[in-house]
Formats: structure tokens, sequence, C-alpha cells
């Protein structure tokens, strides 16, 4: 796969590749800024991990991939629930699946919440794409631990 292809171009043959290899870890991108979003799924492609994106924390728990095998990369501040809401409501309903928060509006108080909620990581924007991918991998080794 390309890394110049457009984004909209390869969804398909991922999805296609999700269904020939069900337990390919999944990264879950919830940012409500499109090239942030684009951006984050190009980087994760270009590591061989297969990325989801959403616009919003309502467009994940509308969608069914929460219970595939993987981690989340969260914005903090969203229209609508934040990505601490979203970090509460997982934990609460029994899906603690594991989280890099990934933010432009961090502070230290928010970064303590996070983490003390269980948060794999809290980075701010711009981020280093190898400190990313650090966390990511962190993120896929938790929840592979996790799921046993």
């Amino acid at each position: 796969m390309r890394v110049d292809q457009p984004l909209l171009q390869r969804s398909a043959p991922v999805s296609r590749q999700r269904k020939a290899e069900p337990q390919q870890p999944l990264v879950i991108i919830v940012d409500d800024d499109a090239s942030v979003r684009e951006a984050l799924s190009e980087l994760i492609l270009s590591m061989g991990f297969e990325p989801v994106c959403f616009a919003s924390t309502r467009e994940l728990l509308d969608a069914d991939v929460l219970n595939s095998p993987g981690c989340l990369i969260l914005d903090v501040r969203m229209p609508g629930a934040s990505g601490l809401d979203l970090q509460h409501h997982l934990a609460t309903n029994g899906n603690p699946k594991p989280i890099i928060f990934l933010t432009g509006h961090g502070d230290i108080p928010m970064t303590v919440q996070a983490m003390k909620a269980g948060a794999v990581d809290f980075l701010t924007k711009p981020v280093r794409d190898q400190t990313l991918l650090d966390a990511v991998i962190a993120g896929i080794a938790v929840d592979a631990k996790r799921r046993g």
C-alpha cells in the first residue's frame, strides 16, 4: 500500500484485510479535526497497524469496533462528549480500552485525571511520530495482556 494514496482510497482494502485477519489490532482515532485524523491514520498505516477514524465520541460509540483488539488515540476537547468523558464511560461500562490522549489543550490537572483513570499516555500536539508510535505499541501490548 502506497503512503501517498488518499485515505479514502485505502479504506476498502484495509477493511478486507481486517476480515481476513480478525485479530489484527485496531488503532481507533477519535479527533474532531479531519486533518489530524488523516495525518494520524497515515502514520499508523506506515507502521503496519490498522487505523479506524471517528470525528466524535458519539460516532465511535455508534460503531462496532470497541471490542476489537487494539487501543484508542483520543483528543480531549471535542464537540459533545470530551475524551475524558469517553474514558469514564468506557471504564464504567466494562470496556477499559487502552487510551492515549493527544491534545493541544492539556494541562496538569487534566493529565493527572486521565492517568489516574488508566490512560496509557497523555501527549500534547504537536507530538513526535516516534513518541506517539511508542505509546501505540504500549497501548496494544496492554490490551493484549488484558485479553490474555
